[in-house]
């Protein structure tokens, strides 16, 4: 029963803070699973093929979720960033 309260909490955490603020660049965030504490996520809409996703996931959602569950360990990207249609942010083609 851990893994589902977990689950809950992350879920919660996704629709209350981190889709609203995602939601500004046309993306969203799916919860895929929990297992052994570790999160698995997928990225959705401008978030999915977009150039700054690994900064988004690393640097703000897997901090923001770790900082609220702390017995979060890790949070993965499960996410097929080649098939993404529109991302807001397109990287430079060099």
């Amino acid at each position: 029963m851990e893994d589902l309260d977990l689950k809950e909490r992350v879920q919660h955490l996704l629709d209350t803070s981190i889709n609203p603020g995602v939601a500004g660049h046309g993306g969203f965030v799916r919860l895929m699973d929990v297992q052994d504490n570790v999160v698995y996520l997928q990225m959705g809409g401008g978030c999915q093929g977009c150039g700054m996703a690994d900064v988004t996931l690393k640097a703000g959602i897997e901090t923001l979720i770790k900082e609220e569950i702390p017995e979060v360990t890790e949070v993965l990207d499960t996410t097929d960033h080649a098939a993404g249609r529109n991302p807001y942010y397109t990287p430079s083609k060099a």
